[in-house]
């Protein structure tokens, strides 16, 4: 009998490009990173040689999205994301008005319209799930207070793109788009019907959630079965995820959080979170592979002008923008430093609202491969601006036990 090996072969030939570039670039002193990235532009179409499903792999990809918010939630508390609120939010919102405000003005330079730079800018604004999730782990710091905000930043961040995503096709017309088939309601309705249900999503899993899901992994672990645990595991994490999408409109990734705050609830929470660990890891593989997959080589020789512009709002723009929001909130160097490395990315909601744009004539054709292109410099820089940072938030802390040190003497 014939056999569908779309998905075996996306998988086999994506993970073992992926190890074999990675190794290449840990020999050259790079991110394992940049080979996952090299791996996917191998494998995807504009290469000649095998070319994995471009559908496919993006799913794979998201699985991996959701692994990770979930782990991240899973070692969370609602307190935690309280204690954060006072920065991230009016950080998270601060940042995505600059980085806007950054590629409505660098696109109005190369004669795009209003709308166009509206879109452009949004998807420059919004960083990566996955890059700065890793980055936090590499460092164990997802739950030092500094990491805290970042992921309360990410989160916040996350919402505000669910939001934009749904006002989009209603602003298409005003904007200089093409507008779908108009619905019932105004923008008010619109956007009053998109919070309605995250905040009705939220509720449900806090009221009933809460109280089975971490009852139901109680009671499987009973049972002493390992995998039996896993698959309980999975399906939370996989099952409220894509119910949250499906149902409510929230993103995968935050669904995924929220399922993972839920869980963590549970005695057995943190083991719940360890079981995952192996899976987020190879489909986090597999994410930077899918993204490699969508860049095309000859544009990144036919425009270095305009990446090197791009790749500035992402890794300087945004940087600086998030540092010096965290500093005017009173935040600390220390979170700024973190904070403000951690978003020089951009990633996966990049994309989807890349590809909402031009399917309603609000992001030209080289605007697409311009946020692509961006993702790869800015996924590339991301290891080593995180060193910088590291290297920096040391010296502040050293200063400041230096200066403490000083005060305690001088006190005595």
């Amino acid at each position: 009998m014939p056999h569908e090996t779309e998905l075996i072969g996306t998988v086999a030939v994506g993970l073992t490009a992926a190890f074999a570039f990675a190794l290449v670039a840990v020999r050259l002193r790079l991110p394992p990173i940049v080979g996952y990235l090299l791996a996917g532009v191998a494998v995807g179409p504009f290469t000649p040689g095998f070319v994995a499903d471009a559908h496919l792999a993006p799913q794979l990809a998201e699985i991996g999205v959701i692994l990770l918010m979930f782990g991240v939630g899973v070692h969370f508390s609602p307190g935690d994301l309280l204690a954060v609120r006072g920065i991230a939010l009016p950080g998270a919102l601060g940042q995505i008005a600059a980085a806007t405000a950054l590629g409505v003005g660098v696109s109005s330079l190369w004669g795009w319209s209003l709308g166009e730079g509206l879109v452009f800018g949004l998807a420059l604004s919004v960083a990566s799930t996955v890059v700065l999730l890793r980055a936090l782990e590499e460092r164990s710091a997802v739950a030092t207070p500094s990491g805290r905000v970042a992921v309360g930043w990410l989160l916040v961040e996350d919402l505000a793109m669910v939001v934009a995503l749904v006002l989009l096709p209603t602003l298409a017309g005003p904007l200089g788009g093409t507008a779908p088939a108009a619905g019932e309601g105004g923008l008010l309705a619109t956007l009053a019907l998109t919070l309605g249900k995250v905040a009705l999503f939220a509720a449900l899993m806090f009221a009933v959630g809460w109280r089975i899901v971490p009852w139901l992994l109680h009671r499987v672990a009973r049972i002493g079965s390992r995998e039996l645990f896993l698959l309980a595991t999975l399906a939370a994490a996989l099952g409220i995820a894509f119910a949250g999408a499906e149902f409510f409109g929230v993103s995968f990734a935050l669904g995924a959080f929220v399922a993972g705050l839920v869980v963590g609830q549970s005695e057995v929470g943190h083991e719940a979170g360890e079981q995952v660990v192996p899976l987020q890891d190879a489909f986090a593989v597999l994410f930077f592979v899918s993204v490699g997959m969508l860049i095309e080589p000859a544009f990144l020789l036919d425009a270095p002008g305009r990446i090197l512009a791009v790749a500035a709002i992402v890794v300087v723009g945004k940087t600086a923008a998030a540092f010096l929001i965290v500093l005017l909130l009173r935040g600390g160097l220390d979170k700024a430093v973190v904070v403000g490395a951690a978003l020089a990315q951009i990633g996966e909601f990049s994309f989807i609202l890349a590809s909402l744009g031009r399917s309603l004539d609000l992001l030209p054709p080289d605007g697409y491969n311009l946020i692509l292109a961006g993702a790869l410099v800015s996924i590339t820089l991301n290891p080593l601006l995180f060193r910088l940072a590291d290297g920096a938030a040391a010296r502040a802390g050293a200063r400041q036990g230096v200066t403490a040190s000083a005060s305690t003497r001088s006190g005595t």
